[in-house]
């Protein structure tokens, strides 16, 4: 089922008023097995409010938002969980702004590679339109606003941001941070909300990679990553990419699906440091 813009835009504002309280609950009953439709859609009637086909339409707006879902043999079935590592598409990102959140500040730069079995097979990457860039940040990322004065508005490219995105599994280097930071974006420009599945490099590398700093500098360093341009967007996700590499090379053998490598990431084997 397909809805229209004004369809879409009222169901994501309504969703942004009144969240998915279950949707986690949900994902993780996935994650073990399969859901017939109906009970899926069951479990969406979150709110007592009317609206046309509601449950079917959030079913849909989850898939558009990057929720990898799918219905086989009139189940749903969370893709991320019955494919494997090799098959999954990673979608690296790395964002740079000129304020700490959307209300003070917005993305002035954007850049996305997809990642699948050890290739990279598509990027994305984008300068944003932006009036004011503070002069610590001119000097952090050396963006200056006469770099910005032809770029395409932020409603453009996170336009085409999401269209790249997909259902790809969305990975950073301090994952709340970019994540967030898009997810609210979105939300900003009436195109939904974040709902792909995510994974923080930081907390990856933790428990893969024995090291006594885990910031992006640190782990360039020590994995003799070699790339200039530190704190723009494709450099530090490249940089991230190849941290990703690292990362998986050394995962153990019993993590098999993309919803194992996340739980992973979070789980308690993080690397004691014995590095004085």
């Amino acid at each position: 089922m397909k809805f229209n813009k004004e369809q879409k835009k009222l169901l994501n504002k309504k969703v942004k008023k009144k969240q998915i309280n279950n949707l986690e609950l949900l994902i993780q009953k996935l994650i073990k097995n399969p859901i017939h439709f109906d009970d899926f859609l069951n479990a969406l009637e979150h709110s007592d409010e009317t609206f046309f086909d509601c449950s079917q339409l959030e079913f849909e707006l989850l898939i558009s938002n990057g929720l990898p879902i799918d219905i086989i043999n009139n189940k749903v079935v969370l893709k991320t969980s019955q494919s494997t590592i090799s098959e999954q598409i990673f979608c690296i990102v790395d964002i740079e702004t000129n304020g700490n959140d959307t209300q003070n500040g917005q993305i002035i730069e954007i850049a996305g590679i997809k990642y699948q079995n050890g290739h990279i097979i598509d990027k994305y990457e984008s300068l944003v339109y932006a009036k004011n860039i503070p002069i610590y940040i001119q000097e952090i990322t050396n963006i200056k606003p006469i770099m910005l004065k032809d770029a395409p508005v932020l409603q453009v490219v996170l336009e085409e941001f999401k269209i790249f995105l997909e259902d790809s599994v969305f990975i950073a280097h301090n994952i709340k941070f970019d994540y967030k930071f898009i997810s609210d974006s979105f939300i900003k420009y009436d195109l939904g909300k974040l709902e792909n599945r995510k994974l923080c490099t930081i907390d990856l590398a933790k428990r893969t990679i024995k090291s006594d700093k885990y910031g992006l500098s640190s782990l360039k360093t020590l994995l003799n990553i070699n790339l200039d341009n530190h704190h723009r967007a494709y450099s530090d996700a490249l940089s991230t990419t190849y941290i990703l590499e690292e990362c998986i090379k050394q995962l153990p053998k019993n993590i098999a699906t993309p919803e194992d490598l996340i739980k992973y990431s979070k789980s308690d084997n993080i690397i004691k440091n014995d590095i004085k």
